[in-house]
């Protein structure tokens, strides 16, 4: 059988510098042939050309942006990669250089890779490429989850998360929107953004300037929902936002939701793990002890966007909490929420090196649940029903109607 294989894109490559930009430039070069895209050694042979810039030395400056401008002149479609590129989040090469499509900082294979996809789409070869560009989906066709960063910079005294997955590491941000583009063309109509801490992205790595179809985009969590918003629209979609935490940029990202139920964008929902009202409580699960000011700024939300929806988890039988903390977040939530349905109960576990199995006044039986088949009922405008019994398995994994594929942290 004869194989009709569409041509490569062709790339034209340029290295500068150091051994260690020299190292990047392998990199990228790697995956560019990992990708199918064929090396041009002429500037008239290439597609794009693709620049690796010094900037340690005045000379060096000098000699990265001739080399950019005789690929203008040379080629005419020109991306610049390197440390000259971060020189002022890219605006000291465009600004002698205004025509390239795209400026990226050193080690930013990721970037360079999504500037080179934006303008010479990678072909699909079916007796090549076994996965499809979106990747494989457990989740229902019309649905996915968009991970944007791993682990967590918090120390929950409840939670094993940080010994298991590390501290905070935010996935660069062109990676996070090749892949949201590739899931929405797949046909996903609703991408779920998820992550340990949604609002702490970009902390790890100071907010530095990423880049996205060859703009810079500040690795942050409002520049990264404005972004995901601009492509939903674009594609016909929604955007869900999980895991938020009520830190005060968080305001920023309310003004990006949209404004009708019927539009394309970020939905105005989020997630917010409130974990209780208690400011004792909040202070021994090691949380901000400030529900009083989270209260304000949700209600500064919902003046912004009236259609806001937030969905919670609490826990209640953590170790030491006494009836009338329980009491307290029942009466301090009162009111303020349409509907509240569901069931848990706290359950420390064991694990090595992890805070709960050594926490003093851990709770018993008798602390966790009511006697055996004592319902705890509150129907005051805190919610239609309030459980604190253990209930069946599938009650204590979340409300009724939520069905998840993994349990809240």
């Amino acid at each position: 059988m004869t194989r009709h294989r569409t041509p490569s894109h062709r790339v034209g490559f340029v290295s500068l510098g150091c051994p260690k930009a020299l190292v990047d430039s392998e990199h990228i070069l790697t995956q560019l042939r990992a990708e199918g895209y064929a090396i041009a050694p002429r500037y008239e042979d290439a597609d794009l050309v693709v620049v690796n810039t010094c900037g340690f030395i005045e000379a060096a400056v000098e000699e990265s942006l001739a080399a950019i401008g005789e690929a203008l002149s040379e080629n005419g479609k020109v991306i610049v990669t390197g440390c000259l590129g971060a020189k002022d989040g890219g605006a000291f090469v465009k600004a002698t250089h205004p025509k390239v499509l795209a400026v990226t900082g050193p080690h930013a294979a990721p970037e360079v890779m999504a500037a080179v996809h934006a303008e010479l789409p990678k072909p699909h070869d079916p007796f090549v490429d076994l996965v499809p560009p979106q990747g494989v989906k457990l989740t229902p066709k019309h649905y996915a989850y968009l991970k944007i960063s791993e682990g967590c910079n918090h120390r929950c005294t409840f939670c094993v998360i940080p010994s298991l997955r590390g501290d905070l590491v935010s996935r660069p941000l062109g990676e996070v929107m090749s892949e949201a583009e590739n899931l929405l063309k797949a046909g996903v109509r609703e991408l779920l953004v998820v992550s340990q801490d949604t609002s702490a992205y970009g902390v790890d790595v100071k907010y530095r300037t990423g880049f996205w179809r060859g703009r810079p985009v500040k690795t942050r969590m409002a520049e990264l929902v404005r972004a995901l918003s601009d492509l939903a629209r674009e594609r016909a979609a929604w955007v869900r936002l999980h895991y938020v935490y009520p830190y005060p940029h968080v305001d920023e990202v309310i003004a990006l939701t949209t404004t009708n139920g019927d539009s394309f964008g970020v939905l105005p929902y989020l997630d917010v793990p409130f974990q209780h009202a208690s400011p004792r409580i909040l202070k021994l699960m090691k949380r901000p002890a400030a529900p009083e000011k989270v209260l304000d700024r949700i209600a500064a939300w919902r003046t912004a966007r009236p259609e806001m929806t937030i969905r919670s988890t609490f826990i209640v039988g953590f170790p030491g909490e006494t009836e009338a903390e329980l009491s307290g977040l029942l009466c301090l939530f009162a009111g303020r929420w349409r509907r509240c349905q569901c069931s848990a109960r706290f359950g420390a576990r064991c694990d090595q090196g992890k805070a709960p199995g050594s926490l003093h006044g851990r709770a018993g039986e008798d602390q966790r649940a009511p006697p055996e088949g004592e319902d705890r009922q509150h129907d005051d405008g805190f919610g239609r029903r309030y459980r604190r019994n253990a209930g069946d398995s599938a009650q204590r994994r979340g409300c009724p109607g939520n069905r998840r594929h993994g349990a809240d942290r």
